[in-house]
């Protein structure tokens, strides 16, 4: 786990860092098939005042459940649109910082480079963890596609206008991925060390009968439950 940062940052300052993090995210293949996946996910408490985040661990291919972990802090950074990592990261490596198994790669609940400064959550926690990670979110943030065929494993390009020196140009940032035939699809991108082909395949390698990949699915079901414990 590395240290990259401090979190008391100014608006400016964090808009600036962002830029000079989304330069480190690593575009690399992943060299072997992840046996070990955490799925990442967090929710903020009904009256907004605490984060909670869960991690759960499976092992491929029988997606046996082989750790979850969990974490609660209170929020200190008001909502701002584009800065929404810098709300939720500190409390997402609180969780990891629990596992005692280092997992493959992580599937986080969010964008990896699909985000207007090419750094969401994904990205973000990618370049604390020094992973292969994977952002798979629920909805777009940016960026235009044309829809995927209706058949599960189906994707298309997710696409974002960037400037390069006085021109503009298109910029492949994610895919857009039907995790289940007939159903609404998933937004994948690349969060550190990992190829788009690579998140994309294991998108689909950790999906069974739902739209969500599993080990984030099941995530998202302990957060929900710890949101309404508080």
């Amino acid at each position: 786990m590395r240290n990259l940062h401090e979190w008391n940052l100014s608006y400016a300052r964090a808009r600036q860092l962002q830029v000079e993090l989304a330069g480190r995210v690593q575009f690399t293949p992943v060299k072997r098939k992840p046996q070990v996946v955490a799925g990442l996910d967090c929710a903020f408490s009904r009256d907004g005042k605490r984060i909670f985040a869960a991690v759960v661990v499976l092992r491929l291919p029988g997606f046996e459940v082989i750790e979850t972990v969990e974490a609660v802090r209170k929020v200190t950074i008001p909502y701002i649109p584009g800065l929404l990592s810098f709300r939720e990261a500190p409390v997402c490596i609180a969780a990891v910082e629990k596992l005692q198994e280092r997992p493959d790669v992580f599937i986080i609940d969010g964008q990896g480079v699909a985000h207007p400064r090419r750094l969401g959550l994904a990205a973000h926690l990618g370049l604390f963890f020094d992973a292969p990670t994977v952002g798979c979110a629920k909805s777009r943030l940016i960026g235009a596609y044309n829809e995927p065929q209706m058949e599960k494993g189906s994707y298309a390009l997710l696409k974002d206008r960037t400037s390069v020196g006085s021109d503009t140009q298109s910029e492949t940032i994610g895919a857009v991925v039907r995790t289940r035939t007939n159903v609404k699809p998933v937004f994948v991108s690349v969060g550190n060390k990992c190829l788009l082909a690579d998140a994309i395949a294991i998108t689909l390698a950790c999906t069974t009968k739902y739209r969500l990949p599993e080990p984030t699915r099941l995530a998202h079901q302990r957060v929900g439950k710890l949101k309404l414990k508080a």
